[in-house]
């Protein structure tokens, strides 16, 4: 009976302190998206490199409905000096011909296309732009996704943000408006919770970036080997930022999001990534087993029986009462990072958030059941730390 008397004890302990962490998470994000994004040219500082050359690094594969439209956004790009490298691996692949269309629409940019790849390992982002790393002019290089839009001034505040010790800078990933309800899941995932483990990170210390957008020193990355040194990994964002902390250079946030503006989506597609990133997470750090106590129900359910055991409150009307905060946090959360006002209403930001957040335990379950994964036209089976090997078909 003391040994279940102390686990007890102990585990309010826990819920105290989860509480406590969970909701410096939640204003810390809150304010950082406040102060921080969506600030105007005028209100930033310009930095040394706001003129310096970039080379935009373009993996592309496979042709969805917005492709052409978010492409074309880096063709009208206002900076002064800077180069496209689309890249594609397979020369029959269908964004070839977007490429050629665009490259023919706008002869005065700066443009190359590369197809074929390179074979250096696992990746296939990796091996897709290894030739137009190996050609980049500047020494600043942009790995943007396909599916990302942009503003004429997304590349000058990326750069402005790159002052003397800074050798990172990423953008927020977040979703463009679009038509449906599993558009409205993924813009309620990326402007809540996603965001709050992020910035929080971010803001304590922790590097946490994404690749969806990154600018980084070439140089730098030269220094750790180049693109070909993690080509074993499938996360290879991960790893690229851990060499450029390793080197004693900073990390920064753009002010702008990473603006994702895929023309494919459903609910499938989007539970089948959030799967495999928790995979990639889990085998490259191993703490993510505690990551479903940082979600709305668990954590409720554990900081109400934490406070029913020490102070002797209800538990369900406590569970109830942080729900509600919880929910209430997110959607200023959420207008915060949309910069403007959510084109959906407020009936169905309850309902993707309830089923957000009832998803997130079976995410993390299926997650753990499986160790490989399937991303664009590979199979792989995850290492411990990260690395990786491909499934081939005997």
């Amino acid at each position: 009976m003391a040994a279940l008397e102390l686990a007890m004890q102990g585990l309010a302990v826990f819920g105290l302190v989860l509480f406590a962490v969970l909701w410096l998470m939640h204003f810390m994000s809150i304010i950082y998206v406040r102060l921080h994004l969506h600030r105007k040219r005028s209100e930033v500082k310009q930095s040394f490199s706001q003129l310096a050359g970039v080379s935009l690094l373009k993996p592309l594969k496979g042709v969805d409905p917005n492709l052409i439209s978010n492409l074309e956004t880096f063709f009208t790009l206002d900076y002064p000096k800077f180069e496209i490298l689309l890249c594609v691996q397979d020369q029959d692949d269908p964004a070839v011909d977007v490429c050629k269309k665009l490259l023919g629409k706008y002869p005065n940019v700066d443009a190359r296309l590369f197809t074929g790849g390179k074979k250096v390992g696992i990746n296939p982002k990796i091996n897709n732009l290894m030739p137009g790393y190996e050609g980049a002019k500047y020494g600043l290089v942009w790995i943007c996704d396909s599916g990302i839009r942009v503003k004429p001034d997304t590349l000058t505040d990326l750069t402005n943000q790159m002052t003397e010790k800074v050798g990172l800078v990423h953008g927020l990933p977040y979703v463009a408006d679009r038509q449906g309800f599993a558009a409205t899941l993924e813009q309620v995932y990326f402007g809540t919770s996603h965001p709050r483990s992020y910035i929080s990170a971010n803001v304590t210390g922790i590097k946490c970036v994404t690749g969806m957008s990154c600018l980084m020193r070439k140089d730098v990355l030269d220094q750790a080997g180049g693109l070909v040194a993690f080509a074993q990994y499938i996360a290879e964002d991960y790893f690229m930022a851990k060499a450029i902390a390793d080197r004693g250079w900073k990390f920064s946030m753009a002010t702008q999001v990473a603006l994702q503006n895929s023309g494919s989506y459903s609910i499938g597609q989007f539970q089948s990534r959030m799967i495999r990133w928790t995979k990639l997470r889990v085998n490259m750090l191993p703490a993510t087993v505690l990551e479903p106590v940082s979600e709305c129900f668990l954590a409720s359910l554990i900081i109400g029986w934490a406070a029913h055991y020490i102070f002797r409150w209800d538990m369900m009307v406590f569970f109830m009462c942080h729900c509600l905060a919880w929910f209430l946090s997110d959607y200023i959360q959420l207008t915060g990072v949309q910069g403007g006002p959510l084109c959906f209403s407020k009936l169905d930001f309850a309902v993707a958030w309830f089923i957000r957040e009832s998803m997130a335990v079976q995410i993390f379950l299926s997650a753990l059941w499986d160790p490989t994964i399937s991303w664009r036209t590979g199979r792989y089976r995850l290492r411990c730390g990260g690395t990786a090997e491909e499934i081939l078909d005997v």
